[in-house]
């Protein structure tokens, strides 16, 4: 539009409904209320803490999705172990077994190592492995002491609960 346009009233129709505000009234409508951003955060961390919220129960149900996978591919590495050597480890050996040739009788003929490390519970700790298995006297058993990381507990988790 050239400068002479400004004074044509019918070229400057789609100007009007901004020229009738003061310079002053149009910078106040053009950004947002301290009051509105503070609504809008408070609106934000209400809906943040809601979903923490629910989602809390979700980190137990990941927990021990985890042990099962865990107690799946120890398992396997173990049949893998037995299926090599004739035998499972020992339970003085471990599962130690799985990752370092052992030194304790009975050693095994063919060691290969199946794991580069023996992985830790969801809780930070050790997985328990015994061989013959109190729970099943003909098999291993594998727990993990749970969260309250003390073998015994009622929320200890072991191979045989895992499966049935």
């Amino acid at each position: 539009m050239a400068a002479r346009d400004f004074d044509n009233p019918i070229a400057c129709k789609h100007l009007l409904p901004i020229m009738r505000f003061s310079p002053r009234k149009i910078r106040r409508m053009a950004g947002y209320t301290l009051f509105e951003i503070m609504l809008v955060l408070g609106i934000i961390a209400v809906l943040v803490g809601s979903a923490i919220y629910l989602l809390v129960g979700n980190i137990d149900v990941a927990r021990q999705s985890r042990v099962d996978a865990d107690f799946q591919a120890i398992s396997t590495q173990l049949r893998t172990y037995e299926m090599q050597n004739m035998r499972m480890p020992t339970s003085a050996q471990g599962l130690e077994a799985l990752v370092r040739r052992p030194s304790a009788e009975p050693a095994p003929r063919r060691w290969i190592q199946l794991m580069e490390r023996v992985p830790l519970d969801p809780w930070g700790e050790p997985y328990i492995y015994r061989n013959p298995g109190k729970l099943n006297a003909r098999g291993f058993d594998l727990v993990s002491k749970g969260p309250d990381r003390q073998e015994g507990g009622g929320d200890d988790i072991t191979n045989q609960s895992s499966t049935e």
